[in-house]
C-alpha cells in the first residue's frame, strides 16, 4: 500500500492511529497514559492530532493539550492552531460553522510533521468513531488507507454494548495490525470480563484493558 506522505519526509518508527468506537470513549487519556509510559521507558515519543473541536466553555484541557503533556511536546505541534475548531462538531462541520475553509484530508496529511530526530513511536489520534469525518471529503477510515499506520489501535469502552461497538468498529481494519483496548476496565464487573472473553475467543481479536499492556504490544511491533 502506498503512504501519501512525502517520501523525503521522516516517519516514525511505529506509526500509531488511534481510533475510538465513538465520540467520549476516552481515547485521549488512553493515549496519554499509553505514551507517558512509553516515554518513561525510554522510548521517544510524540504525538499528533491533525484536528480537534471543543467547546470554548469547558474547562477540561484539549486533547492536544492532553497528548501535549504526556509527550513534552506544546500543543500547538500536536495539533495546529489553525486546525483547532472551538464548536463541539466534527472538524468540517465546526469550520463551516465558523465560517473558515473546510479541511481536507490531503491537507491534514500533509501537516503531519514529525520532530527531529524522528520519534520512534508516532501517536495520531482521529476524532470520534471510524465513520466520524475528520475532514470535508474523508473519516478516520479514510486516514488510516493514508498513513498505512504500522498499528492501529481502537479504544472502546467496557461496559453494555461494547461486543457490537467493538466488531463494528474494528470491521474497516479487517487486514491490519489491531489492538482493541477496553477503557475503564474493571476487572471486578463480570460484565466487563465477559466483553473481554467474547472479544478475544469468539471474535479472534487482540485485546488489552490498561494502557501498560497497550504500551507492552507497541513496544513489540
Amino acid at each position: 500500500m502506498t503512504r501519501a506522505a512525502h517520501p523525503s519526509v521522516p516517519r516514525p518508527g511505529v506509526v500509531v492511529l488511534a481510533i475510538g468506537t465513538a465520540t467520549g470513549v476516552g481515547k485521549t487519556w488512553v493515549g496519554a497514559g499509553t505514551l507517558d509510559i512509553l516515554r518513561h521507558q525510554g522510548v521517544t515519543v510524540a504525538a499528533r492530532k491533525p484536528a480537534q473541536s471543543f467547546a470554548t466553555e469547558d474547562p477540561e484541557p484539549t486533547d492536544a493539550e492532553v497528548l501535549a503533556g504526556a509527550t513534552g511536546e506544546h500543543p500547538s505541534q500536536v495539533c495546529p492552531p489553525h486546525r483547532n475548531y472551538p464548536v463541539p462538531m466534527a472538524p468540517p462541520m465546526a469550520a463551516e460553522e465558523l465560517g473558515l475553509p473546510l479541511p481536507t484530508l490531503a491537507e491534514l496529511v500533509d501537516e503531519l510533521h514529525w520532530p527531529t530526530p524522528t520519534p520512534e513511536l508516532g501517536w495520531v489520534e482521529t476524532v470520534g468513531g471510524p465513520r466520524s469525518p475528520i475532514a470535508h471529503d474523508g473519516d478516520a477510515v479514510d486516514l488510516c488507507e493514508q498513513l498505512d499506520p504500522d498499528v492501529t489501535v481502537l479504544v472502546a469502552d467496557a461496559g453494555l454494548g461494547t461486543v457490537n461497538a467493538v466488531i463494528v468498529s474494528a470491521a474497516p481494519f479487517e487486514n491490519r495490525h489491531l489492538v482493541v483496548i477496553l477503557n475503564r476496565f474493571d476487572p471486578d464487573d463480570i460484565l466487563h470480563r465477559r466483553n473481554l472473553e467474547w472479544l478475544r475467543t469468539r471474535q479472534g481479536l487482540r485485546v488489552v484493558t490498561d494502557p501498560e499492556a497497550l504500551a507492552v504490544e507497541l513496544r513489540s511491533s
